[in-house]
């Protein structure tokens, strides 16, 4: 009698393998914009890396006389790098304000410059900044940004702290900012330093880690300015709470141009969707401790996010409402509670108690609650992740394999984009949109083709369609040519070619949509880049094209950071009581 081998242990990385969901699971549009914000979101990644370094923001100058206008200079030290902030801060005026890319006045215009800024460039950039696209940056320079205030909220608080008492929080908390971004612009734009340029030791050369230092500096910058207004004319007015200071982040506000950037950057949406899904899975595939604690934890943080949903006030016009999310969160943390006290009573039968959790939840709630589940989940492998963002650089150029045989090129196609050849394509033409730039405005717009004319170069990205007809010259072409042959006689296909193979074996880098057609909607992917790459809260949805929302929303403030007294878990925070 043959006995039965014992089956070999399962590797760590087949595991996580194993754990990790699959491209069909995520891609599609509505799944990508339930995403949540989580430890690897830009914004948070930052914050939690100058919480371990202990960053230290100085403010050396500032200068701004009652109305506004003057300068301001920080400066930032992050371990042995030194970084320059100077600001440029002006009057308000309603004239060329305003929140898009024609606008043409700001309240606040800054730089991120590396070392100590001279007091040359420190005018040159004075002088360049309100250039925009004719100005140029000086050397060392990574970002030029934009800022407006939040008038009515920032003139309410500002009244408060004249008289001599704190600013309303619920007010404040319609927006949950003082000012708002408008622009951060960086790797070559205007002469900034590209991000392949930027050293091996670099602090922020991960990607989007300087814009969102930029984003950071202007709320720094924004609270510095009131309470300097308030001192001018009330010299004796208090000083803003500190857990209000830490509630208010920066806001930002985002339109259809993040749609092309997802086109434009298919490896930088791969990589953070990937290592986002390996994080979750590394988490699905802890084993708790004997007292529960991982569990314990991340009731705790389901209670946090129960707390910030039901407090919400901001209005949603087509986005889950926060207090319906809030009812669905409660099942979650029922379901945790459950798990917990089970554990704690010694019936642990699960080898895979968080990955059974999920598998347990997935379909009884909805799709944000479950991603936000996911998220708080990767707070339980801290390390891990943050050690997963920092291998966030990435070299975007695409290129090709012209030795590749024609049968091995279909082959990709036909399992890499296996969701193309499942897509309705055959719209008809009053229902095709394009994608465009405004000649007045600058900025990228969509419209139904038979309104915007034949003319208009259509900017988006036909995936879909090209894929379908790539596949049809394909199908006619002998099988062992190669990919330069069959190019020769079809042109006409190279870009996307070029495509399909530098992506070769990833899954995650476009959604499975057709964006010319009238059913999809643009706001889902401008979500999936503010709410789960950004990491903003509060994704407000303006015709389903337009979204504002709140960066470093309860984020710890510069003298937090550099005492090491910030918390780690500063995210979703309850409305302060003052």
């Amino acid at each position: 009698m043959t006995a039965l081998r014992k089956p070999a242990p399962e590797s760590d990385a087949y595991r996580i393998a194993r754990l990790m969901r699959s491209a069909g699971e995520i891609m599609a549009p509505e799944r990508l914009a339930a995403i949540q914000p989580s430890r690897i979101s830009a914004s948070r990644a930052l914050i939690s890396q100058a919480i371990r370094g202990r960053w230290q923001i100085l403010c050396k100058r500032f200068e701004i006389d009652e109305k506004g206008n003057g300068v301001a200079e920080y400066r930032i030290e992050i371990g042995g790098w030194r970084f320059s902030f100077p600001v440029y801060s002006f009057e308000p005026s309603p004239h060329g304000r305003t929140g898009r890319i024609i606008g043409r006045a700001w309240d606040m215009m800054g730089a991120l410059i590396e070392g100590d800024i001279s007091r040359a460039d420190f005018e040159t950039t004075r002088s360049e900044l309100p250039k925009l696209y004719e100005g140029r940056a000086t050397p060392g320079t990574l970002i030029w940004c934009r800022s407006n205030r939040s008038g009515r909220f920032f003139e309410s608080a500002r009244q408060a702290l004249s008289a001599g008492r704190q600013p309303d929080v619920a007010e404040l908390a319609q927006t949950c900012y003082l000012m708002r971004n408008t622009g951060l612009d960086g790797n070559g734009t205007f002469g900034t330093k590209t991000f392949l340029a930027y050293e091996g030791d670099h602090p922020l050369r991960w990607s989007l880690a300087a814009q969102m230092l930029c984003a950071y500096m202007m709320r720094v910058f924004a609270q510095d300015l009131l309470q300097h207004l308030v001192r001018l004319g009330s010299p004796q007015a208090p000083d803003m709470a500190k857990d209000l200071r830490r509630f208010l982040g920066v806001g930002n506000g985002s339109a259809l141009g993040l749609m092309l950037f997802v086109n434009n950057h298919p490896r930088l949406i791969e990589r953070w969707l990937f290592i986002r899904e390996e994080a979750i899975a590394r988490a699905k595939a802890l084993m708790p401790d004997d007292e529960g604690s991982q569990i314990a934890k991340l009731l705790g943080l389901v209670e946090k996010a129960i707390t910030f949903r039901m407090q919400d006030r901001a209005a949603y016009e087509n986005f889950t409402r926060s207090d319906v999310l809030a009812e669905e969160l409660q099942v979650i943390r029922r379901a945790v509670a459950d798990l917990l006290q089970r554990w704690r009573a010694g019936s642990r039968f699960e080898s895979e108690p968080f990955a059974d959790l999920c598998a347990s939840l997935e379909g009884r709630v909805h799709a944000e609650a479950m991603e936000t589940l996911h998220s708080l989940l990767i707070e339980l492998v801290p390390d891990e992740a943050d050690a997963l963002v920092e291998g966030l650089v990435i070299d975007e150029e695409l290129t090709g394999r012209p030795e590749m045989p024609v049968k091995r090129l279909r082959d990709l196609l036909r399992n890499d984009y296996a969701w193309a050849f499942r897509l309705r394509l055959d719209i008809p033409a009053t229902e095709r949109y394009v994608w465009y730039k405004s000649v007045t405005a600058e900025e990228p717009r969509r419209g139904l083709a038979t309104e915007v004319g034949e003319d208009v170069v259509n900017l988006g990205l036909d995936l879909p369609r090209l894929i379908i007809a790539l596949d049809r010259d394909l199908a006619a072409s002998d099988p062992d040519f190669s990919t330069a042959r069959f190019l020769l006689a079809h042109p006409q296909h190279r870009a996307i070619v070029t495509r399909v193979q530098a992506l070769a074996g990833t899954r995650l880098h476009s959604p499975h949509a057709d964006i010319m057609s009238g059913a999809f909607t643009p706001a889902h992917i401008t979500r999936l880049l503010n709410v789960g790459i950004h990491g903003i809260d509060k994704t407000r949805d303006f015709l389903d094209r337009n979204l504002r929302g709140v960066l470093f929303h309860g984020a710890p403030i510069p003298e937090d950071i550099a005492s090491g007294r910030a918390e780690d878990l500063w995210f979703y925070p309850a409305e302060p009581n003052l």
